[in-house]
């Protein structure tokens, strides 16, 4: 019941724009949000002066210490920042600084604003990604979000908005909670509308092929049904470089028809780099694929990944198309752990 009453509430608040340009540009954050996480607010709706003043000097005292990161608070969720308390607890590991800033416990969910900040270099940026590698250790199952909520360059500061839900409604309760984070990755470039120079005059109408393997994904794209759910994939080959670091082509080929683009992200262990292959037309449209398969595999003790992505094209009518790109790449992958174990209110 109070997480729909404080859901209710943020969901309708934010503050003015003003207020909000003052604040961040006063602290020099570049604000950057994680796309594994949704941003706590839908429709914003302007509330007055008073209203804001209002909420601020709810906040707890100890919050003059920290003012940057309760002015992000307020800036993502206005409507329940008075509600998270203060930690302050913080570890240090690999020159990397990892801050617990303050909280907010409520029945299942624990909602956690941390810090991570590079003390001997520039490894932390306004791209740094927690990839998924925090917990708090406890006995049940959860989901979690996480959402980068600001920068800080002076500092070499990124904050984030962690959630973690534990499942079968089982409350967070007890004296203590640990929350620890494994690694993280930054330096991410962001490719976008990259033509590849691809031959595509000769494309096998045999390639090698094998059945998907057992740990796969996939899905069909539009209103397209052509697809099998048993649709074989290309037989990995050796890797053909298209001027991107970090992703390259594996197979290209055509199975029942089809044309199949196999990309290979590499070792999914130490980076997020993925993306998508597409056509345009001699108009400039966009012809993007009716389907992809993605499945991992193991190469020298290392997990890899490849994407394949099918296409309703036929060798007929290839040379009325050029072959594009959009990828998301990440240069930099930094080891912990950092574990942190403050009391639980």
């Amino acid at each position: 019941m109070f997480k729909e009453t404080y859901k209710s509430m943020y969901d309708k608040i934010i503050p003015d724009k003003g207020i909000v340009s003052d604040t961040i540009s006063s602290k020099r954050i570049t604000k950057g949000v994680s796309k594994r996480f949704l941003p706590l607010y839908r429709r914003p709706v302007i509330v007055s002066i008073v209203l804001v003043f209002c909420l601020m000097i709810s906040i707890p005292v100890l919050a003059a210490s920290i003012p940057t990161v309760y002015e992000l608070m307020y800036f993502v969720s206005p409507g329940v920042a008075q509600f998270f308390k203060p930690v302050q607890e913080s570890c240090e590991n690999n020159g990397i600084k990892m801050e617990v800033v303050s909280t907010y416990i409520h029945d299942n969910t624990a909602e956690i604003y941390v810090t991570i900040q590079d003390l001997t270099g520039n490894r932390v940026d306004a791209t740094t990604d927690l990839f998924d590698s925090y917990s708090i250790h406890r006995p049940f199952s959860s989901a979690s979000g996480c959402q980068r909520v600001g920068f800080d360059e002076t500092t070499n500061t990124a904050t984030f908005l962690i959630s973690i839900t534990e499942l079968d409604n089982k409350n967070i309760t007890g004296d203590k909670i640990t929350f620890s984070v494994r690694e993280f990755i930054s330096d991410k470039h962001i490719y976008d509308g990259i033509p590849l120079e691809i031959d595509l005059s000769d494309i096998s109408d045999t390639p090698d092929t094998m059945p998907p393997p057992a740990e796969y994904g996939g899905g069909r794209d539009g209103d397209y049904s052509i697809m099998k759910d048993n649709t074989p994939v290309l037989t990995p080959s050796a890797p053909v470089n298209f001027g991107i670091d970090g992703i390259s082509i594996t197979g290209i080929g055509y199975i029942d028809g089809l044309l199949h683009i196999q990309t290979f992200p590499g070792n999914i262990t130490i980076n997020d780099n993925h993306g998508y292959v597409y056509f345009k037309d001699k108009n400039g449209n966009d012809i993007m694929s009716v389907g992809s398969i993605s499945f991992n595999d193991f190469q020298n003790g290392e997990k890899v990944r490849y994407d394949e992505f099918v296409f309703d094209i036929p060798p007929s009518q290839l040379d009325h198309y050029e072959l594009y790109g959009y990828f998301v790449i990440s240069g930099m992958y930094t080891t912990g752990p950092w574990q942190i174990t403050f009391p639980l209110e």
